[in-house]
């Protein structure tokens, strides 16, 4: 995948950058998507997708590592922000094996994880049907991409 970080910028009123996921968007306790906001996208955006990924999930399989817990797409480019436990765009499917978000759970004594939520800018209006694993749309995406960019967040089971 080509990496296009830009300007785009992405926060959270749930936690600052590289702060505590609140134990609320975890599977702990409501497991609810944090509301994210973005804003700097690229010139020409029409789409936005958002990806949120664990590197730290001790996880391989299929070329990839880590664990996925959201996958979010055909999504307007008039969109700047998502609210808490978010119903709009098309859910992609998680490492779960379920659609939409699975928050935080790391193994147990399995020490702090790193948590991305990333935002992608697209050239293009998508229409995806639901269910696309973050794999698959990336490579739909890819040639579409015009900047991305992150938030990192971090949890450690209680």
């Amino acid at each position: 995948m080509v990496f296009a970080l830009s300007r785009l910028s992405v926060s959270s009123n749930a936690f600052a950058p590289d702060g505590e996921i609140p134990q609320r968007n975890t599977m702990e306790a409501e497991d609810l998507s944090p509301a994210l906001a973005w804003q700097g996208v690229p010139e020409g955006t029409r789409g936005i997708a958002v990806i949120c990924h664990d590197p730290d999930a001790p996880r391989v399989e299929a070329g990839g590592y880590g664990f996925v817990h959201w996958v979010l797409y055909n999504l307007p480019a008039s969109l700047s922000s998502l609210d808490e436990g978010t119903e709009l765009g098309t859910p992609g499917l998680n490492d779960k094996g379920e659609l939409g978000y699975c928050g935080p759970l790391p193994p147990p004594q399995h020490g702090l994880h790193r948590y991305y939520y990333w935002v992608l800018a697209l050239d293009t209006e998508t229409d995806f049907p639901e269910g696309l694993t973050m794999k698959a749309l990336l490579e739909k995406v890819e040639p579409h991409l015009l900047g991305m960019n992150r938030l990192v967040g971090t949890y450690q089971r209680s």
